[in-house]
């Protein structure tokens, strides 16, 4: 056995202040700190039952809905994905899924395990899904399930004209999953009113939330189709028929929900609400819209057109002879900093910039232009830097 001698000796934590501008997480607002900081109870306790009713109640408001099966589920973004896919997904289902992001082809990874057969509709990466594309591999696969992203964080595009995909989906009798990760609190989004099945989403981009209490909402349709599965989904922890018993009227044991992290997402919705859902919308489109006026000013180019642009993640091109990660990371070094790099078919293309929650504000924007602007020019490349900042400003007045 181990002497006491040998035991770790581990400092105070202290890591570094960073300004959070990449594809997540973004800042968090203090008072969603604070919110986590409050007195533990238990997970059955009454008074937390009543905070799950107002956190349901705040996230129906937030994806605009009116459905009774919206939940935070216990775990980041990827768990409410895993939810929403392994529920709605039974061995044998086909599931139509995008190839225009890196986040589509998460969607057919978890489609397979889930045991479903996986059908691709084409898109180049950086592109949204045309409509008509759509009808015509509805109408060759007639899938059971069909996926798309509405905020593709991997190229920077907004999946236009929703209501198209969906009726097109319904009309060939395929419930309809939407990844809004990052549109959720920063994208108009409206389930009810697109007719969206199911949306899942995560709570660390426009909700500016720690991850780890995701949100997810389901229809009536979607649910009855889980709730009527032959063979129970493959994962105990994510199997929405017992999930049911704990969200639900039951209030039964599943498992021990995250408490500190609902408190966290009750508290980052409570700042939707008061925002006012619409005008924070707004709000990102003007606040990201000076981000991409200063960086187009410089000299830079955005990757997605102006159609498509995606306000809460904006992917820019990286200049002829720059490294991106060598960038990101003396941005880093030099201003505490962050952005990211491009994923998958586009990795070493673009930078990531994110303009979300509560690090969508003007100050952060100035911020991100200025020092951009800087570590490319010191890096040699053909960019103006000062115009950049004075674009952006112009744009704030």
């Amino acid at each position: 056995m181990a002497d006491s001698d040998d035991a770790p000796r581990v400092g105070e934590l202290t890591p570094p202040e960073r300004t959070l501008m990449g594809p997540g997480p973004s800042d968090v607002n203090p008072r969603v700190l604070r919110a986590m900081s409050t007195p533990l109870v238990g997970h059955l306790d009454p008074s937390f039952v009543e905070i799950m009713d107002e956190v349901q109640e705040l996230l129906r408001y937030t994806f605009r809905t009116d459905n009774e099966w919206t939940i935070p589920v216990s775990g980041t973004g990827s768990a409410s994905m895993e939810t929403a896919i392994g529920n709605l997904v039974e061995p044998g289902d086909t599931m139509l899924v995008p190839t225009n992001g890196y986040f589509g082809g998460r969607m057919a990874s978890m489609a397979r395990r889930a045991g479903g057969e996986v059908v691709e509709v084409d898109a180049p990466w950086g592109e949204p899904l045309d409509p008509a594309d759509v009808e015509a591999a509805l109408a060759e696969h007639e899938p059971d399930v069909f996926g798309f992203v509405h905020a593709e964080t991997s190229t920077g595009v907004r999946q236009p004209d929703v209501p198209a995909l969906t009726e097109a989906a319904h009309d060939h009798g395929a419930l309809v999953i939407a990844d809004t990760v990052t549109s959720l609190g920063g994208v108009e989004l409206r389930v009810d009113e697109w007719d969206i099945d199911v949306a899942y989403s995560g709570p660390q981009k426009c909700l500016s939330c720690p991850p780890g209490a995701s949100p997810l909402t389901l229809s009536d349709e979607a649910m009855e189709k889980v709730l009527s599965r032959e063979e129970d989904p493959r994962s105990w922890y994510l199997d929405l028929s017992l999930l049911e018993g704990y969200w639900g009227d039951e209030r039964a044991y599943h498992h021990t929900a995250p408490i500190t992290n609902v408190y966290a997402i009750r508290e980052a919705l409570r700042l939707v609400a008061e925002e006012g859902i619409e005008e924070r919308w707004d709000r990102h489109e003007r606040v990201a819209g000076a981000l991409k006026a200063g960086v187009e000013a410089m000299g830079l180019e955005m990757n997605a057109p102006d159609e498509y642009w995606l306000p809460s993640l904006n992917a820019v091109r990286v200049p002829e002879g720059v490294d991106d990660g060598e960038v990101c990371a003396e941005l880093l070094e030099r201003y505490d900093l962050e952005i990211a790099g491009g994923l998958g078919d586009l990795s070493g293309e673009i930078f990531r910039i994110g303009c979300m929650g509560h690090s969508a504000r003007p100050e952060n924007v100035l911020f991100v232009v200025t020092a951009l602007g800087d570590v490319l020019e010191s890096m040699g490349a053909d960019v103006d830097a000062e115009a950049g900042v004075a674009a952006a400003r112009r744009h704030l007045r």
